[in-house]
């Protein structure tokens, strides 16, 4: 029998590249959609183009974490092996004006979920997407998986609690449950609402003459930006492992959004300087200036390392964009890269 995964947030970029590299190692994936008027599965489209896929090895199935009992009823019909929870409001911006709406599905479901595994009475391997935000206003270069939290969004506490909350299951009720401290992982996946995609997608039009201007808010905020099917693999090496842990997953390198418009821009044989303009409305009430991440420990025990570097990864997302958009233009489609 394979084995049998659920993923929340499986339409998300993580989740469909996690869903993909899940069914290529013969797992059954069950994926955890919220009911909506319009279809949000584009990001599945790679394997639904599959001509080697199994039908009977991918369902989907309606839900929320904010439904506690639905949860319990879905965990207790799929019995799965490993459940890798992605779901979340992700947006770290949108957060300060969604509190209590981020918090509800960041934190209380979580606890949601764990409790849902609990009263069935299974014991999954449990994956919690933890985030690079909890780490906040750090107070040491690199961050490890030693480094003090310090939170400075809605978004980046309520993953704060997610993440203790998960270690508590683990040392209260011997769960297999692990952390994954992911820094800021892309793709042409991304969300546009993301400052990379955004930046992206901006290349794309504004090259085809749709678009002049693209207003960003800090232009000198660094990140340690990797590339996300890499990171999804992280996550199912961590539960394969003997024992549940907690994993830093990063590059080990800084980059600026300013560094990142003039690899985007330059690409596309454009100066970024002609079409981007600051607007306030981006600025975060408490910004995180720098972020990157030591990835020895996940590198020792789990036999991962970043091989996408910035400046290629930069160059495939603007390469995805701008085939994309001339798809669009031709009226063909084009299946999730």
């Amino acid at each position: 029998m394979p084995k049998k995964a659920l993923i929340t947030g499986i339409t998300g970029q993580d989740g469909s590249y996690l869903a993909e590299l899940l069914l290529r190692q013969g797992y059954e994936v069950h994926g955890l959609i919220r009911r909506a008027s319009t279809f949000n599965t584009g990001r599945l489209n790679a394997i639904y183009a599959d001509p080697h896929r199994s039908d009977v090895r991918l369902r989907l199935h309606y839900g929320d974490l904010s439904d506690a009992s639905g949860l319990a009823r879905l965990v207790g019909q799929v019995q799965p092996d490993e459940v890798y929870n992605l779901a979340a409001q992700s947006h770290v911006r949108v957060s300060f004006d969604s509190a209590e709406y981020t918090t509800d599905i960041v934190a209380t479901g979580t606890v949601r979920l764990l409790e849902a595994i609990r009263e069935v009475g299974l014991c999954p391997r449990f994956y919690q997407a933890s985030s690079s935000e909890m780490f906040g206003q750090a107070r040491e270069i690199p961050q490890r998986e030693t480094t003090p939290f310090h939170p400075r969004s809605p978004y980046a506490c309520a993953k704060v609690f997610a993440y203790w909350i998960t270690v508590n299951y683990r040392e209260a009720y011997g769960l297999h449950a692990s952390n994954g401290i992911l820094f800021n992982h892309e793709s042409p996946r991304r969300g546009e609402t993301f400052v990379t995609r955004k930046i992206t997608r901006a290349v794309a039009h504004i090259r085809a003459g749709l678009q002049d201007k693209l207003y960003l808010g800090n232009l000198d905020a660094a990140r340690d930006w990797g590339y996300a099917p890499e990171y999804v693999e992280a996550m199912w090496r961590m539960l394969q492992q003997d024992q549940p842990d907690d994993y830093v997953i990063a590059t080990g390198e800084t980059h600026t959004v300013r560094e990142f418009l003039e690899l985007a821009f330059g690409h596309a044989g454009l100066e970024w300087q002609k079409h981007v303009e600051l607007d306030p409305r981006y600025h975060r009430p408490a910004e995180v200036d720098h972020l990157v991440g030591d990835a020895s420990k996940a590198r020792q025990q789990l036999g991962w390392e970043a091989r996408t570097r910035f400046a290629d990864l930069v160059k495939l997302m603007v390469e995805a964009d701008l085939q994309l958009l001339q798809a669009q233009r031709e009226g063909r489609l084009l299946p999730s890269l």
